[in-house]
């Protein structure tokens, strides 16, 4: 794989190449004779600039499938792109950080919309995928990384989910103050995260969106979090 990157003070401008090497065989030689196909490899090209604000807290990477939304993030946010954490205890709450205290831990779970005790006891291995995403956001809040970078971080779960779900992890990184980076097949979200800006892999464009109101009605936060607790386990993800 080839990668050229220009950093910009401001933001990062970026060309990356790949260039996939394939073995020949009776099938691959019939594929490249049906329809045409050159040499022996595959290229790929995404051109893009990310003009960043200068004070930002939540950015979105959208796209549909295949338009290289996990290549440019991995090749621009290498150290903070998240995936997957290593878990071993019996249950969810002794997966975190030591010398995070319980209340803290407890706080953090429910701001990303995981508020059930009794499943705070079961090991990591038996969560819904909806939980194991929630669980995989607060654990990396919780490790004090400044910067979370998260792939595909709503598409495991419903979409009422995912929107109630991208509202509150984006309030706890904005109380926080730090920074995340969702990438999303999913354009939904993006009202509901209210970000400070958008790279959409369709059209390899930069924007920043307008600012909007929150979408949910006017209750408190904590009275929203419980309610997305009750909700969730109410149903199957």
């Amino acid at each position: 794989m080839q990668i050229e990157m220009d950093f910009t003070p401001k933001g990062k401008q970026f060309v990356i190449e790949k260039n996939h090497t394939f073995t020949r065989t009776e099938r691959t030689e019939q594929i490249v004779k049906y329809f045409d196909l050159q040499g022996e490899s595959i290229k790929e090209q995404f051109i893009g600039n990310l003009e960043l604000p200068d004070q930002w807290n939540v950015g979105l990477i959208v796209g549909g499938s295949g338009t290289g939304k996990t290549t440019i993030v991995r090749e621009l946010f290498p150290d903070e792109y998240i995936y997957g954490h290593s878990y071993g205890s019996s249950s969810i709450i002794d997966e975190f950080p030591q010398g995070k205290d319980i209340d803290e831990i407890i706080k953090v779970l429910m701001s990303v919309g995981f508020s059930s005790p009794p499943s705070w006891l079961k090991p990591y291995d038996v969560l819904s995928m909806g939980e194991k995403m929630r669980v995989d956001i607060a654990k990396s809040i919780l490790e004090d990384r400044e910067l979370i970078v998260f792939d595909e971080f709503t598409s495991v779960v419903d979409r009422i989910t995912a929107q109630y779900g991208s509202e509150l992890i984006a309030k706890k990184i904005r109380r926080d103050n730090k920074q995340f980076v969702g990438v999303s097949c999913h354009l939904d979200i993006i009202e509901w995260m209210n970000p400070d800006w958008v790279f959409n892999t369709d059209t390899m464009e930069f924007y920043i969106p307008e600012k909007k109101k929150s979408n949910t009605k006017s209750k408190s936060f904590v009275q929203r979090i419980r309610d997305f607790g009750e909700f969730l386990e109410s149903i199957t993800i």
